[in-house]
């Protein structure tokens, strides 16, 4: 896809394809201060949030393989060791644990090559590479708070 050029690409695109949402646990907490192992952009990204960065056990587990310093990750209360959490959302008090949700959707982003069709002069159908099919992908992020007021967001959607 590296070699195909865009024509106009100052133009606002349509998503192709309509991929959903995928539900993520967040089920691990980042020390934010070795994170820098993992990400020379996490001190710029997530700057406001030093004390809670999530990820999940699978990415911890192909970090770990690769050499990662495992004391940097913090396994988050589970639910089934928990008292049922409610989502944040609908938990009525600002102080008590909840499920926080984080909704991102990606609305237009390369996702594979688009092939044409067209007619040789015998007459015979051949494809041909004319683009990249675009996609449209969400992501809703879960992840425990120990209070609700870590989570003042979920109460806008």
């Amino acid at each position: 896809m590296a070699k195909l050029r865009q024509k106009n690409p100052h133009t606002v695109r349509q998503a192709e394809d309509m991929r959903g949402f995928e539900n993520l646990q967040m089920d691990v907490a980042v020390n934010f201060t070795k994170g820098i192992q993992l990400s020379s952009h996490i001190h710029n990204i997530c700057s406001e949030a030093r004390e809670a960065v999530y990820t999940r056990q699978e990415d911890v587990r192909a970090w770990l393989k690769k050499g990662v310093d495992g004391s940097m990750f913090e396994v988050l209360p589970q639910s089934s060791s928990l008292p049922v959490l409610h989502p944040c959302k609908i938990c009525s008090h600002d102080w008590k644990a909840c499920i926080c949700s984080y909704r991102l959707s990606l609305e237009w982003i390369p996702c594979s090559l688009k092939y044409c069709k067209t007619r040789d002069s015998s007459g015979k159908t051949t494809s041909y590479k004319c683009g990249i099919r675009s996609c449209q992908k969400g992501y809703i992020f879960h992840f425990y708070v120990p209070q609700k007021q870590l989570c003042l967001w979920d109460e806008e959607t």
